[in-house]
């Protein structure tokens, strides 16, 4: 059951204000400014507490892990916001969505595409409401997920995948048809 969160133009604007010290480079084992784990750390302090040692070291990463831990800077921005305080949210689920989500969304657009497009944007804030059991305020449980089942390059990619799986399906279906067929008039063929 989705729970009510934070209205939804309050976190689209949150991200539009991005600093632009979230999207200095991360650092990694070949450098960068940003300590990831810090910010992931001083997020979870806010709310469920700190992180432990073992916890924090997925977000210490190679050069490999660049484009999830730029995804986790700006989720843990967005995660930041205020409007988060009351709905306390388990530290386990913010760190699934700070590391696993963050890793599905950045292997499908890079970072900039998720400010800059208006769509992703609102679909980069709907994956995180939705992955912490969280609907936007003043939507009810069906429209958000309808909403985010138009949005989602996630969605998409599954239909897609779904789409190909069955027209293959039926092609098979359709061979397989044929050679019976065919089959058929040979015996019938043979018994005349």
């Amino acid at each position: 059951m989705l729970l009510p969160g934070p209205p939804l133009d309050t976190l689209l604007r949150r991200l539009t204000d991005l600093p632009p010290d979230f999207l200095d480079e991360p650092r990694t084992d070949k450098g960068g400014q940003v300590h990831v784990a810090a910010v992931v750390n001083d997020l979870l302090a806010r709310g469920p507490g700190r992180a432990s040692l073992q916890e924090l070291r997925r977000f210490e990463g190679r050069s490999a892990d660049l484009p999830r831990l730029r995804m986790a800077l700006v989720m843990a921005w967005l995660l930041a916001d205020d409007s988060f305080a009351s709905s306390r949210l388990p530290r386990a689920a913010l760190l699934h969505v700070l590391d696993d989500t963050a890793h599905e969304l950045a292997g499908l657009a890079p970072v900039p595409t998720y400010l800059k497009d208006p769509d992703r944007r609102e679909e980069l804030v709907r994956v995180v409401l939705a992955r912490l059991d969280l609907r936007p305020d003043g939507e009810t449980a069906a429209q958000a997920a309808d909403r985010l089942s138009a949005l989602s390059a996630t969605e998409r990619r599954r239909l897609l995948e779904a789409s190909k799986a069955a027209q293959a399906r039926a092609r098979e279906i359709r061979e397989a048809l044929v050679k019976k067929a065919a089959e058929a008039s040979a015996d019938k063929w043979t018994r005349e």
